[in-house]
């Protein structure tokens, strides 16, 4: 095998080897990591958990924790007629907390402020 050949080669299988980390790197992306209901907002995505009174939201974007200090946010809750709001603050590293109940089938619509950046906006459903 001559060198050129040789280069071509390992040319080939280096770019699989690319495309194949990038998905991976995505794998995980749009699937909810600890057992709550996924929103996306631009290039921000949120995981919604609800578990005896208390909220919390995974920030993360494309995969990466996002840095939640100096965060703020709100949750409002549509469950038939009754509209209720839910105070987020930070609660670690990339974790937004409340207190508040959400029933199964209620209307999700969280609203997040990141120091510095635009205010997020994302939609989900209550499973």
């Amino acid at each position: 095998m001559n060198f050129k050949t040789l280069l071509t080669a390992a040319s080939i299988v280096f770019s699989f080897s690319l495309g194949a980390s990038q998905a991976l790197a995505h794998a995980e992306h749009g699937q909810p990591q600890h057992g709550g209901i996924h929103a996306e907002a631009g290039e921000a995505q949120f995981e919604i958990v609800a578990r005896d009174g208390k909220l919390t939201v995974y920030v993360t974007s494309h995969g990466a924790p996002v840095d939640t200090v100096g965060a703020s946010g709100r949750l409002t809750v549509l469950a038939g007629t009754v509209k209720s709001d839910i105070a987020l603050a930070p609660a670690g590293s990339n974790l937004l907390q409340g207190v508040g109940p959400v029933a199964s089938g209620a209307k999700l619509l969280i609203n997040v402020q990141l120091p510095g950046k635009k205010a997020l906006q994302a939609r989900a459903v209550m499973q």
